[in-house]
């Protein structure tokens, strides 16, 4: 216990110091600056003060939990030190922030321009270098001990408190959103005014939640064993009605959802949708195969133009048919783009098949940019006047109706993916991802089932081009650059990798959160990489796994505690 006792105080000074590194760095970039204004809890919190102080806490919480054994004695000093650390780097900003030139202007902004006035006030509390740098490193202290507090707190305390504040976060973050979708007439109007304040949430409203979150929990932790024994006891026929079950009454709430956005949060979860029915074909390719395709903005924007010469009403038509006569031949548009695509490359693995499907993306795009094609499909203006779908006298005009569509196109895409997944074939992609070598070994077609892996990858992002150039009237060539394949792998590797619930997921978590907060705009390929990182680092598989991927990682971590002697 002797040895132990320095390298836990050497762990809570160095947590200390990457805390006020990285509130430093969101102080730098202008993240703590730019988000001071917008509210969390109106006149209480702002989301600037979460940015900057976020981190201390946070990572007190990690050093408490890495110091699990240690006794209360050591943790609460331990916080204490790790906030003081974490203030270092931010006074010496105070200091040297404050500094001015002879015209009155402050000297580290013409090297750093994110170093404002008003963030300097802010990181003093208003106060002279002196007094706001005692009263900054009191703050972080407190910080410190409030990470570790949280988690000193009993497990059955401890869970609810966590969903609560993290509940007020969420709603104080989207409130804007709220307000603006039901906020503005009738009875949301009433209920604006006692549960939003100052674009966030009042402190009423924060309480609301913060209760409503934590009984919820409380209650699904007390009763989810009692659940899952029950479930436990039901016939393997009860089991599977159950979850048909879960899944129509899943379909049913989908069906209503635009009833509950309205118009500009629908058009959000649009786009979601859309990325949603690539990302189940590229999950294909990727996640069940094991093909690393960074080209797989080409099947799209081939799956859009075949839509585009087919239906528009422009110079630009060959035919002039409805979206429903045009939809086949785009998917097989793009079916036969995939199978071209992966005949060249059937021998190529990891990074080599990843820098040619990308080659074949760009390829794509600089053709629908080039003069060559401009009297086919238009170069750099595009196609123009595509109608947009009707069925039985109804159009596909408005948000609430295109959704149905996307809808639609998802649960085929996630239904086909599902029923594959379990199949030979899927199997036998599986076994692929695995060893390419044993899989041929075992009798399996390393060609056919390569190409079907494209082919049926290229036909969801066909469908989804389709549906996008349907939805928007107009195709260009500048929809459909590296960063859209790029975006979808990420949602795969952030939901979990062949996992159907985890693509869902991993779309609302990069496409989604960002189209709600497009004041995050500027920052949101920043996230995307800390994002990453932090999944990398922390839950690697995912956050919803296939159940293959899970037991795949936890056997490794198994041998390699065997391994070490743990």
């Amino acid at each position: 216990m002797q040895d132990e006792k320095p390298f836990l105080w050497k762990n809570f000074i160095r947590l200390g110091l990457l805390a006020g590194i990285i509130s430093l760095f969101l102080s730098l970039i202008g993240m703590v600056g730019t988000f001071d204004e917008r509210q969390i809890i109106g006149g209480v919190i702002t989301l600037g003060q979460i940015l900057l102080f976020g981190p201390i806490v946070g990572l007190a919480y990690i050093a408490a939990r890495q110091s699990s054994d240690a006794k209360p004695s050591i943790h609460l000093p331990g916080g204490f030190v790790l906030g003081l650390v974490a203030s270092f780097p931010l006074i010496v900003l105070v200091i040297v922030g404050g500094i001015t030139q002879p015209d009155g202007s402050l000297f580290l902004r013409q090297f750093l321009p994110n170093v404002s006035p008003e963030l300097i006030k802010l990181l003093r509390f208003g106060q002279s270098p002196l007094v706001g740098s005692v009263i900054l490193a009191a703050v972080t202290a407190v910080m410190g001990l409030l990470g570790i507090g949280i988690y000193l707190l009993p497990d059955r305390i401890q869970s609810p408190v966590l969903a609560g504040l993290a509940t007020v976060f969420m709603v104080g973050l989207l409130a804007e959103i709220i307000i603006l979708a039901w906020g503005n007439k009738g009875i949301g109007l009433a209920i604006r005014r006692v549960i939003f304040s100052g674009g966030g949430l009042s402190t009423v409203g924060a309480v609301i939640f913060f209760v409503l979150a934590a009984a919820i929990n409380t209650v699904w932790r007390s009763r989810r064993e009692q659940w899952q024994e029950k479930i436990g006891q039901l016939s393997p026929q009860q089991q599977q009605r159950l979850q048909w079950g879960k899944i129509a009454l899943g379909i049913f709430f989908l069906l209503f959802l635009p009833l509950i956005l309205r118009t500009y949060l629908t058009e959000v979860v649009n786009n979601v949708g859309l990325y949603i029915l690539m990302g189940l074909g590229l999950n294909i390719v990727v996640g069940f195969a094991g093909l690393l395709d960074l080209g797989y903005v080409a099947f799209f924007a081939i799956g859009a133009y075949t839509m585009g010469i087919l239906t528009s009403q422009s110079d630009l038509g060959i035919a002039g048919w409805s979206f429903w006569a045009a939809l086949p031949f785009s998917v097989l548009a793009a079916v036969t783009a995939g199978v071209i695509l992966g005949i060249p490359v059937l021998r190529m693995r990891g990074d080599y098949l990843a820098i040619v499907t990308m080659g074949f993306g760009e390829i794509i795009r600089i053709l629908a940019l080039s003069d060559w094609l401009k009297p086919l499909i238009g170069g750099a203006q595009g196609i123009l006047m595509i109608p947009k779908p009707s069925l039985f006298g109804f159009e596909f005009v408005t948000p609430e109706s295109i959704y149905y569509l996307i809808l639609a196109g998802s649960l085929i895409a996630a239904f086909v993916s599902w029923r594959l997944r379990d199949a030979r074939l899927g199997r036998q992609w599986m076994a692929m991802r695995e060893d390419e070598d044993v899989a041929e070994a075992t009798g399996i077609p390393l060609v056919k089932t390569k190409l079907l892996a494209f082919a049926t990858g290229a036909a969801f992002a066909g469908l989804s081009g389709a549906i996008f150039a349907a939805k928007l009237s107009s195709v260009f060539p500048h929809s459909f650059n590296l960063l859209v394949s790029i975006n979808v792998l990420c949602l795969i590797i952030v939901g979990g990798m062949g996992s159907l619930p985890g693509v869902v997921v991993g779309a609302l978590v990069l496409i989604g959160l960002p189209e709600f907060l497009r004041e995050f705009a500027e920052y949101r390929y920043l996230m995307y990489g800390a994002l990453l990182i932090v999944m990398m680092l922390v839950r690697p598989e995912g956050l919803w796994p296939s159940e293959v991927t899970k037991r795949e990682l936890h056997a490794e971590e198994g041998q390699l505690m065997a391994g070490s002697g743990e």
